[in-house]
């Protein structure tokens, strides 16, 4: 791979990995658990004292302090950053605390790193919620945590000043002390108890982007050492004493429910302790995890399949292309008159587009540890979503939210589906009833037939040509599920209402400049439970969008490139990132028998390009080769967006070639990776990123560069083989093997 070099400030190029030692969940009670976790740091570290309860030794005296809802500093100089985004892998345990110990003036091997507890602080703004998803992370805390490091270093400035006597602008931060103007110095554990008594100054300058000295550096990972010699602590990985486990038991028909249960064999069997109904299934409980599993193929169960008992992939295609022929739908963007320009256009082209259901398939499945005492519940849980899972875990175990501790483990991925809390109440519930903690564990089968879906989608797209041959009319019109509506808590199939509804991503920030342009929605569910997936409604409609622009360049008889490029006059920054992307490519000068294909997208305040390059031989595709020009602001960790971007490059190619959940009589088909495939490591092609410099605002890498993959792909194979391919997987479609 290679990458485009991002201009760095100054500043150390190494991180020490002293901070990065876990609070293992093994073996502790729970007092010992508390205070490691609050005390240890680092980045793998499960939990901490709340804010504005500093940690107090045994005389009575404080040690440190906490400066804000987002900093502590004990007395023994540790400087522990709260860290309010749940760690999955994207990298928010490092980039978080170096926006924090930038304007702190503290080095990265300094930090600490601790996960923050459910508190309406910790609300990202951008979200609404205790909530990590939509690739936000960065751009929601840019200012606010350099704010606070701004702000704790006023504080501490302004205490050391105060002992000294002597004006605070004498006074300076320099690692992790503060110096004044004859060289004597304080460590900020010495200053923390009197700076937090400091009022909060609100209106401090951050330091400008030429004065950066981590701020836009490549530093290594704060987790990585423990993910490398097992330390790490998953939701998997916790162990508390007297601990039991559970299994799930659930409808092989979605959304089906038991009628009758026959437990008497299964109650029987060594180590069993309990066996009961949960929501729509049960659980079985016993004192290790095998004997768990076991005991559930000794249940009798008998299902009410209930609505979807005939479900299936054509009755879905069948619900949602006629959604898509009943109406015009809601309109999301209205540019012009489109209907009209239309009507009047010389010449019209229209494609319809479907895509499938695509499970999140997680490397760690789901998993929830419950233990629920007479006043209170504690929940260990891998989860993108606190407050949610505080409240659903309250409700399973009879309490108030309030009684409820959430300990934010790793998460061995999200995708999307640790935004839900299904797992939970069932660990919740076992927990009550044999009071003891529980671990509850889903197996891949469990949730690759039993959990949420990234929705299935149609999408008719239609253009016009004026008399000038000039592009004048863009309409697309999507029908599918919505997630919003259903994670909004709007039942049942009522038209969406907001434009902003997650199924018109990347559709209404359709970058072209063309006069007249129309996006509608229509709601159509299917009877299934849809979810967030990454990149959620991006990948499917930039599969239509460039997909479609490809098609209309054909028609006008143009280059790809070229004809997307002549449309981006006003957008100054997807042109930059389309242009960089196609020089870096070498468009149009493919080696014999390669070909290429282009796409280009706005998503979470990013603009990104890719360029795929692909072989045809003996009717096998072969991918060669993927180029992505990324304009994401102004950036935090250049390694961590390269990681990021390659991420969702592979996770976009396994969805593209392969990616397709499947029902018979209502039952998935795909129940582990033998099925449901991903990319191998010889199917790997050569990834080159480009990072853009820029001044505009961070934007989202995390889901970014997922959804360009599959049109740049099927672009590539039109370019090959002179095919049209409208609907994904690739393989499913078989004009090629993939």
């Amino acid at each position: 791979m290679r990458v485009r070099p991002v201009r760095h400030g100054p500043g150390p190029d190494t991180v020490s990995a002293a901070h990065t030692q876990p609070v293992a969940a093994t073996g502790l009670n729970r007092r010992e658990f508390l205070s490691q976790a609050a005390t240890l740091g680092g980045g793998l570290v499960l939990a901490l004292s709340l804010p504005g309860c500093g940690a107090k030794s045994s005389g009575g005296r404080a040690v440190g302090a906490q400066l804000n809802a987002w900093l502590k500093i004990g007395g023994d100089d540790s400087i522990t950053v709260i860290v309010d985004r749940s760690e999955m892998g994207q990298g928010v345990y490092t980039a978080l605390p170096m926006l924090l110990a930038e304007e702190l003036e503290v080095d990265l091997a300094a930090i600490k790193v601790a996960a923050a507890p459910v508190g309406d602080i910790y609300i990202n703004k951008l979200n609404g919620g205790q909530i990590t998803g939509t690739s936000n992370s960065i751009t929601d805390a840019w200012e606010r945590l350099r704010t606070a490091g701004a702000q704790a270093r006023h504080m501490l400035i302004a205490a050391a000043a105060k002992r000294w006597g002597v004006a605070a602008s004498e006074c300076r931060a320099q690692g992790g002390r503060i110096v004044n103007a004859h060289g004597d110095s304080f460590s900020y554990g010495e200053l923390a108890e009197a700076a937090a008594g400091q009022a909060v100054p609100q209106d401090v300058a951050l330091k400008p982007p030429g004065s950066f000295r981590l701020i836009g550096r490549g530093l290594p990972r704060l987790d990585t050492p423990g993910k490398v010699d097992g330390s790490a602590v998953y939701g998997i990985d916790v162990k508390l004493p007297g601990m039991l486990h559970a299994a799930l038991v659930q409808s092989p028909v979605l959304g089906g429910k038991p009628q009758k249960l026959d437990a008497a064999a299964a109650e029987k069997m060594p180590g069993v302790r309990k066996v009961l109904a949960v929501g729509a299934g049960m659980v079985v409980v016993a004192d290790h995890y095998w004997q768990a599993l076991q005991a559930r193929k000794a249940l009798v169960v008998s299902w009410d399949p209930g609505a979807n008992a005939r479900l299936d992939n054509a009755a879905i295609r069948k619900l949602l292309g006629d959604a898509l022929a009943a109406d015009a739908g809601l309109a999301a963007r209205t540019d012009g008159d489109p209907a009209k320009a239309l009507k009047d256009a010389r010449k019209t082209l229209t494609a319809v587009y479907e895509l499938p259901m695509l499970a999140h398939a997680t490397m760690e499945p789901m998993n929830c540890t419950a233990d629920v005492k007479a006043d209170g519940c504690d929940l260990y849980v891998g989860t993108q979503v606190q407050k949610f899972a505080q409240v659903t875990a309250a409700e399973a175990a009879g309490l108030t939210p309030e009684k409820v501790q959430v300990f934010t483990t790793l998460l061995g991925c999200g995708m999307g589906r640790r935004l839900e809390t299904d797992f939970i109440p069932a660990a919740v519930a076992a927990s009550k009833a044999v009071a003891a903690p529980v671990k509850l564990i889903w197996t891949r089968e469990d949730d690759m037939t039993g959990g949420y879906y990234r929705p299935p989608a149609a999408l008719r797209a239609t253009a016009g040509f004026d008399a000038a041959g000039k592009l004048s009319a863009w309409q697309l019109h999507i029908a599918s599920p919505s997630i919003t509506q259903r994670y909004n808590g709007t039942p049942g199939a009522s038209p969406v209402t907001d434009p902003f509804d997650s199924v018109t991503e990347a559709a209404i920030t359709f970058p072209y400049g063309i006069p007249n342009v129309g996006v509608n929605y229509t709601r159509k569910e299917v009877g299934l439970m849809v979810g967030y997936l990454r990149s959620v409604s991006h990948a499917i409609n930039a599969f239509a969008i460039e997909s479609f622009m490809d098609e209309l360049a054909a028609g006008a008889g143009q280059n790809p490139y070229e004809f997307r490029r002549a449309l981006l006059a006003e957008k100054p920054r997807h042109k930059r990132v389309l242009e960089t992307a196609a020089a870096r490519a070498g468009w149009g000068r493919a080696p014999a028998g390669r070909f290429q294909g282009i796409a280009l997208m706005e998503g979470y305040t990013s603009c990104v390009a890719q360029v795929a390059e692909i072989s045809v031989q003996g009717g096998e595709l072969k991918v060669h080769k993927i180029v992505c020009a990324l304009d994401c602001g102004q950036t935090v960790n250049p390694k961590i967006i390269e990681s990021q971007i390659q991420s969702g490059i592979v996770f976009g190619l396994a969805a593209a070639l392969w990616g397709e959940v499947t029902l018979a009589g209502g039952a998935v088909q795909q129940t582990n990776f033998d099925a449901y495939r991903v990319l191998r490591g010889n199917e790997m092609p050569q990834i080159e990123i480009h990072l853009l410099e820029s001044d505009a605002p961070p934007g989202g890498i995390g889901e970014t560069a997922v959804p360009l993959v599959a049109p740049a792909i099927c672009n590539a194979l039109f370019a090959a083989t002179g095919k049209r391919l409208r609907a994904l997987p690739i393989a499913a479609q078989h004009v090629v093997k993939a």
